[in-house]
């Protein structure tokens, strides 16, 4: 719309003046622009459960199609916090400490925006995640950045040196997106140490809590009982069902934290999607689905890692999430954007550039790759990265 001539809308002071478009739609819109294979962007090209599917039509049809409580419907905060304690041997009370989110995106949002002051720290752990660093400054908050160490290790003392007199929160992101790292045991302990020496809040991003492989355990915050009493603990039903696009998630939190959450929860989402929510309930029933995630995308980790051992790309581990890091060092001495954009454009396969995961310029000289695709999916992007 223009303005009537000789006026103009009042200028808007940006509270993110470094936010621009972000990587993952620059990399969709080319690969779409060059008939590229999307291994870039982080979802399924693969359908859900059909029975996920009948199970919310179900519920739109039986006339569940209402604002539900603020909260989230009973039944699913139930499935939830049954499941957290099947799996993570915590109990959460659905009522008071469960909350249905908008997706995990919002449910950060909402836990930085209910801790985090003007002048408050948090510390994030490089490569971080795009959303993470743009919700601390909404808050008035400061991200202090702590490299990761070779392999994508938490360097503990690192972190613990970080923490200053305005350090409020710690967020952590394991698995880890996008390295594929996993946190483990002493890893969790280290945390619990230096929280619990400095009084702070703990941000657990989980969403891919389901995706760990080679018989490892996710070591979930909800595990360790001190570290959970100050912790915001996060998860993704999109991501465990292959249903990225209903942004549906969830917070686990005691409930003195519970309660701060939703007093900023309902006022900037108030409630989600009903029948998404009542449909979730009910497939939850049967735990096989999640049960079987780690099995299902290990099977593809693998099948695309045999396929990129036979191209001169070098894989990185990969113990979790659905992405796998390669070193492209072999092949071209471009920067990683550079080379993003060289691979979709000349090879036709599409991937992200590690670069887009720091706040400063870093090359490493490295891209990821997303493998939750079907398997005639990644045999045709196999099929071109043969080329290099």
């Amino acid at each position: 719309m223009n303005a009537p001539h000789g006026f103009a809308p009042p200028a808007i002071e940006t509270k993110l003046p470094r936010v621009g478009t972000t990587i993952f739609t620059v990399m969709s819109a080319l690969a779409a622009e060059k008939n590229a294979v999307n291994l870039g962007q982080g979802f399924p090209d693969f359908d859900c459960d059909p029975r996920l599917v009948d199970a919310v039509a179900g519920a739109m049809r039986a006339g569940l199609n209402q604002y539900p409580a603020m909260a989230g419907v009973p039944a699913l905060r139930q499935a939830v916090a049954d499941k957290i304690a099947a799996v993570h041997r915590a109990r959460y009370d659905w009522n008071d400490e469960i909350t249905i989110t908008a997706g995990a995106t919002q449910a950060i949002l909402t836990a930085v925006l209910a801790i985090v002051r003007p002048g408050d720290e948090v510390i994030v752990l490089e490569p971080v995640y795009d959303s993470y660093v743009p919700g601390i400054e909404l808050a008035g908050g400061k991200a202090v950045a702590v490299p990761m160490s070779a392999g994508f290790r938490v360097p503990w003392a690192a972190v613990r040196a970080a923490v200053t007199p305005r350090t409020r929160a710690i967020m952590i992101n394991s698995p880890h997106n996008p390295s594929g790292t996993i946190l483990r045991e002493a890893d969790l302990r280290e945390l619990e140490s230096i929280v619990l020496a400095h009084e702070l809040f703990v941000i657990s991003d989980e969403v891919y809590e389901h995706m760990v492989f080679d018989g490892e355990t996710h070591q979930s915050v909800s595990r360790f009982p001190l570290l959970a009493s100050r912790a915001f603990v996060i998860s993704s039903f999109g991501k465990t069902f292959h249903v990225t696009g209903w942004k549906v998630g969830y917070c686990a939190a005691p409930a003195p934290l519970t309660a701060e959450f939703r007093k900023v929860h309902q006022f900037n989402v108030f409630t989600v999607n009903a029948p998404a929510q009542h449909g979730l309930a009910d497939y939850m029933r049967d735990p096989a689905p999640w049960r079987g995630l780690a099995a299902f995308y290990q099977r593809k980790r693998d099948l695309f890692r045999a396929g990129l051992s036979r191209t001169r790309l070098r894989m990185l581990p990969a113990e979790g999430t659905y992405f796998q890091l390669v070193d492209y060092s072999a092949i071209s001495g471009l920067d990683e954007l550079a080379f993003a954009k060289w691979l979709t454009t000349e090879i036709g396969v599409a991937a992200i550039p590690l670069s887009a995961f720091y706040e400063r310029p870093v090359d490493n000289g490295l891209v990821r790759f997303c493998f939750a695709k079907s398997d005639e999916t990644l045999e045709l992007a196999l099929e071109r990265l043969a080329r290099l």
